[in-house]
């Protein structure tokens, strides 16, 4: 039975990619906190806490496939205890002597925080190459159209000229950032736990910080140094950046979406083969990819926002916030992961029609300039000055900038003559600013590019 919809064979492709699926399928987590099971086994065998044949025996028998899972489910049905079906399912296939030698001293988070950082990483490595791919897109792009003219827009309204270069190098500053993000992250996140009832690893006496680092160790995670059975924000910050990555995705999406209304024509996601916007008018063509981005942004800053809050916790374990973790978490991930999957949909096979901008550009009457007109007229009139007169005779008459001087003229303010100023650009194209500006972002870029690994470096 599928009660979740972004569970469902038909739609779950909106919701979350196979290869995150896989980090979060129940086969393969239990597989994991057995294999977490055997490093603490091992590492509990070499401090002499328990015998190496039972250690041997754990690892011998921690085989997801071994396990009697529906067994499992109703141990943790009745016994309300999140893994104590797991551990007897578990001791029913191990020889008598190793049995009371598993899942020794430990607690329920000592297993699923480690997991979970072990599962962060996985997830980590492909947000950071889809984010790479992303990135290597839009400096494509920003270099491509570095000079290609169109309308600069604020509050939806003309504005100024751009270049689409310029938009894009927009695109690829902040698609930077994110990187630099993941990779100053990983030491807050990729630790492992173990804490024992309260923190204070007190079962295991004087070996519990050694045992800690060696159990680190085995599971490849950094030492914590302390417990942080309730301090959550190592996983809020992860959760965080993904919801900041989702954003700039929806950010990307939210320009093509508008750009490729037909009245404006600019920008178009690529058509799938076969695909139909609408059934009953099929001259339509919708933006499908670019606006779910905006519905899956929503998604992940609302699971986000639930991490964020389940970071308030009471004492030295509190399963209220914890628990919360358990659905919010892994949704951020997957929907994150299926929103930069769509953006390199989007992205390499994106229509960009340079025409149709220019003409967007022309057919703003010299208002697009008005800027320019401003800055000529402010040595004469003053900055403030000249923005009032501007705006008084621009509003009644709907007179281009160049009759602006006219209707001053006419008003005695005599002498006037409309110059670019210094260093100017011709008429209808974009401030050189804004040139040098795509040219830094993607300096920049290509060399951090070129100085950092493919790879997640953890």
């Amino acid at each position: 039975m599928v009660s979740r919809i972004a569970d469902s064979e038909m739609y779950a492709h909106l919701w979350g990619t196979e290869e995150l699926r896989a980090v979060f399928d129940e086969k393969a987590r239990l597989q994991a906190w057995l294999d977490i099971l055997v490093a603490l086994a091992r590492a509990q065998s070499a401090l002499g806490l328990i015998p190496p044949e039972s250690a041997d025996a754990i690892a011998e028998a921690a085989h997801v496939e071994r396990l009697d899972l529906t067994y499992a489910a109703a141990e943790t049905r009745s016994t309300s205890h999140s893994t104590l079906g797991l551990i007897h399912a578990f001791q029913r296939i191990l020889p008598e002597p190793a049995r009371e030698h598993v899942y020794l001293g430990v607690t329920v988070q000592d297993i699923t925080d480690t997991w979970t950082a072990l599962a962060l990483r996985q997830v980590g490595s492909i947000v950071w190459r889809d984010l790479r791919i992303i990135e290597s897109l839009v400096l494509d792009l920003a270099e491509t159209y570095r000079t290609a003219a169109m309308v600069g827009r604020t509050h939806g309204q003309p504005g100024a000229p751009i270049t689409f270069g310029f938009k894009a190098a927009s695109w690829a500053d902040e698609l930077r950032r994110h990187l630099d993000r993941l990779r100053h992250g990983q030491d807050h996140w990729l630790v492992g736990q173990l804490a024992g009832s309260v923190g204070g690893l007190g079962f295991f006496g004087d070996h519990g910080v050694g045992l800690r680092r060696d159990f680190c160790a085995r599971v490849a995670l950094a030492d914590p140094g302390i417990s942080w059975l309730t301090s959550r924000d190592r996983l809020v910050e992860f959760a965080q950046v993904l919801a900041t990555i989702s954003g700039t995705l929806a950010r990307i999406g939210g320009e093509v979406y508008e750009l490729q209304r037909p009245e404006i024509g600019e920008l178009r996601e690529p058509a799938g083969m076969g695909a139909v916007s609408s059934i009953t008018m099929p001259h339509k063509r919708n933006p499908e990819r670019s606006e779910h981005l905006d519905t899956l942004a929503r998604l992940v800053r609302a699971n986000a926002g639930a991490m964020l809050e389940a970071m308030v916790q009471q004492h030295e374990r509190d399963g209220r916030g914890w628990k919360t973790e358990w659905i919010a978490l892994p949704e951020v991930c997957l929907l994150t992961g299926t929103a930069l999957q769509f953006t390199i949909e989007i992205l390499s096979g994106l229509e960009v029609d340079t025409e149709r901008m220019a003409a967007n550009l022309a057919i703003q009457s010299g208002f697009i300039n008005s800027e320019r007109v401003l800055a000529a007229l402010t040595p004469h009139l003053g900055k403030h000055r000249a923005q009032e007169l501007m705006h008084d005779a621009l509003q009644p008459s709907g007179g281009a900038p160049r009759q602006v001087i006219a209707a001053l003229a006419g008003a005695g303010i005599d002498g006037l003559e409309l110059a670019d100023p210094p260093g100017a650009a011709p008429p209808l194209a974009p401030p050189p600013a804004a040139l040098t500006m795509v040219d830094e972002v993607v300096r920049r870029a290509r060399a951090a590019r070129a100085a950092e690994s493919d790879t997640w470096p953890t």
